[in-house]
């Protein structure tokens, strides 16, 4: 009877899938669904107007969905430890950031262009 059992196992082990085809086939994933299904460039200015004084960086030339860049917004905020918003396709950060904000979105995978 445990011989039975045994004999299972080893047809199932032997039917699996090894380890390391596995682990290329999750990281084919996920580099996937980290690269950005934006097209076109993108564009960091930095403004004073309109602000009283103080600045702002500001990314606009966004083709992706609203949702899509709040989540942008959101990890850029985190990463650069800033205040911020994201509002009709653009995202605003706080403060002169501009080179910050260009290596994080070339790091993503996004072309960017300071302007």
């Amino acid at each position: 009877m445990q011989d039975n059992w045994l004999d299972k196992l080893s047809a199932l082990k032997q039917s699996m899938p090894q380890e390391q085809d596995t682990q290329e086939q999750e990281s084919t994933k996920e580099d996937i669904a980290e690269a950005p299904a934006q097209s076109g460039r993108l564009d960091i200015v930095y403004e004073r107007k309109g602000r009283a004084g103080k600045c702002a960086t500001i990314i606009t030339g966004f083709t992706l969905s609203d949702s899509e860049v709040e989540k942008l917004a959101s990890e850029l905020k985190r990463r650069l430890g800033t205040g911020g918003s994201a509002r009709g396709g653009e995202i605003l950060v706080q403060g002169d950031r501009r080179r910050d904000i260009l290596e994080f979105l070339v790091s993503k995978g996004y072309k960017a262009r300071i302007i």
